[in-house]
């Protein structure tokens, strides 16, 4: 389910002539009990309106007054989200012969034509106040304060995201709630403007064409409606051979494989796709076994080098949709990671269905929490909004392999990357005229979606938040076997590994003088760094030191740890 809820106007949408009929009635409880939930965005003052809507209790929450207040129909609470202006501004409103004037909680209101009357009044008494027009009614609202405002209080009390509602209206105060939500509606009364925007607009008017929505809704969670939703797709880059052309990639319900060879780019990728993700509303939680992205800005990071995530802990803090959750499980072996990813799925899942959050969940290593071989039964192939990362997709399962509709390859043979996930699903390779050979920050785009054309390269747009890349997975997490440095000695008499640079210089401390020197100078701590880290500055301040101190074996172990605690943070 993409809508978890309906934010519905009252008067002239919901409601003719003040009150709901019997046919939109049936329609509201018919989406209750779909599971969704229903939210009323009025203009009205509050006490107005539970004397003319019996209904009332039909909703999750109302949001009155044009955003001023907050009422739980089922608690009977009111809750103010700002103050009434002043009693003197009031006054010098009557003063001029501003009547009627209603006046509720936080709103004041009247009628054309006083509007330039209460413009005035507002400048000349220098008060932060601000005029909406809903038809013929003027209201006044301290600044700030619409329906969009009031919605977004109304939705984080209830535990959802704008991204997962659909809301509907008919009048100029309703432009704010429907820019807010992921889709927006007009009935076919609204106002002219108020079409143009949204988008759809209800072939039936008021409560009509709300039934009309609702159907839809049921029908398919609007998913016929897709192709009108670009709006909030997310810019990946633009396409190499026409800079011109913006590529972009829908935000929900589509499953992404990032592929490359190691160092190729694929963290970087990732980081910037989730950055934009983050900046539109989209909440994620982010699978990291080897802790690469508890650098990314404004996330929560559950877990570390000496903790494991707390499972429990994943499900309470994405409970709130602002935040984006990284789950480190660095401090978990190699062997105990695909055991926790079994236990969290179903979680995430289960929050899924109730709130359609997390919106994204990434999973970075998948080829080693989703791997060829695994039983059927345990594998999540209902995720959708899922974004895989991996070296190689050939040893992922190709169960969850074949959910998926787009392919981005970084880094050398990009071709070949996606021949090999081709022959993982038993499918034919795209074709390409020629074999493409990738700058970096570009990717080999392969889209499976119907009619979407052959595969191209796109120039990613680059992520804001410079990080070391992989920084803490090489200082303390556990590099793969093939990944890892080995002490073996001028002679290979040893078979040491170090999985990490922590351990590496350890082991190094601990290694006879003839190893240490042996390795130092034949160039293997270099290439190591230059290989596997991609740390190319280490990599020659690591030459300095073997010029440096020649056959000084504690000289240049002790200058190593020194120059390695500089790039990355180890330890103590």
């Amino acid at each position: 389910m993409r809508y978890i809820a309906l934010a519905a106007d009252y008067d002239g949408t919901l409601a003719a002539h003040g009150a709901i009929d019997e046919q939109t009635v049936s329609a509201l409880l018919r989406l209750k009990s779909s599971g969704r939930q229903l939210i009323m965005v009025t203009g009205r003052e509050l006490d107005e309106l539970l004397q003319v809507c019996p209904q009332i209790e039909l909703f999750d929450s109302v949001v009155a007054e044009n955003g001023g207040l907050i009422y739980d129909p089922k608690l009977h609470e009111v809750s103010l989200l700002d103050e009434l202006p002043p009693k003197e501004f009031l006054d010098r409103l009557k003063q001029r012969g501003v009547l009627p004037l209603g006046v509720g909680r936080v709103i004041v209101a009247t009628w054309e034509p006083h509007q330039q009357a209460v413009i005035d009044t507002i400048h000349e008494m220098g008060l932060e106040l601000q005029v909406i027009f809903n038809k013929q009614a003027v209201m006044i609202l301290p600044s700030g304060v619409n329906k969009a405002s009031g919605l977004r209080e109304a939705l984080r009390r209830l535990g959802l995201s704008p991204r997962n509602v659909v809301s509907v209206g008919d009048a100029e105060n309703d432009h704010a709630m429907l820019r807010l939500t992921e889709c927006g509606i007009a009935v076919e009364n609204a106002i002219a403007s108020l079409k143009e925007h949204a988008d759809w607009t209800a072939k039936a008017p008021r409560g009509a064409g709300v039934c009309q929505l609702i159907d839809r809704l049921l029908d398919d969670d609007l998913a016929s409606l897709e192709p009108k939703l670009t709006r909030h797709h997310i810019p990946l880059g633009s396409d190499r051979d026409n800079e011109e052309v913006e590529v972009r990639f829908p935000p929900f319900g589509l499953n992404i494989l990032i592929a490359g060879t190691s160092g190729s780019g694929k963290s970087t990728l990732v980081t910037g796709v989730l950055e934009r993700l983050s900046e539109r509303g989209y909440q994620a939680c982010i699978v990291d076994p080897e802790g690469d992205y508890s650098t990314f800005p404004q996330v929560i990071v559950l877990g570390s080098a000496e903790t494991p995530p707390p499972l429990d802990e994943v499900g309470d803090v994405l409970e709130h949709p602002e935040e984006t959750v990284v789950v480190n499980l660095i401090g978990l072996s190699m062997s105990h990671r695909p055991e926790f990813f079994d236990a969290l799925m179903p979680r995430l899942q289960e929050l899924r269905a109730r709130t359609c959050r997390p919106q994204w969940i990434v999973i970075d290593e998948a080829h080693h929490l989703l791997p060829r071989g695994r039983h059927p039964t345990t594998l999540p192939l209902d995720l959708r909004g899922a974004l895989f990362i991996t070296v190689h997709p050939e040893s992922m399962a190709p169960e969850v392999l074949a959910t998926v509709e787009e392919i981005w390859a970084v880094g050398e043979s990009p071709a070949k990357t996606l021949a090999r996930f081709a022959e993982a699903i038993g499918e034919q390779p795209p074709r390409l005229s020629d074999e493409p050979t990738l700058a970096p920050g570009e990717c080999l785009v392969w889209s499976r979606r119907p009619g979407a054309g052959p595969p191209r390269v796109v120039r990613s747009l680059p992520a804001r938040a410079e990080r070391r890349r992989h920084s803490r997975k090489y200082a303390i997490g556990e590099l793969e076997p093939h990944l890892s440095f080995y002490f073996r000695g001028p002679d290979g008499r040893l078979n040491l590994r170090a999985q990490n640079l922590w351990l590496f210089l350890q082991i190094g401390e601990g290694v006879d003088e003839e190893t240490w020197l042996h390795h130092l100078h034949n160039g293997d701590y270099r290439s190591w760094f230059i290989e596997v880290l991609k740390d190319q500055e280490l990599a020659e301040e690591t030459r300095t030191i073997a010029d440096r101190f020649g056959s000084d074996a504690a000289g240049s172990r002790s200058a190593m740890r020194d120059v390695i605690t500089r790039h990355y943070l180890l330890p103590t």
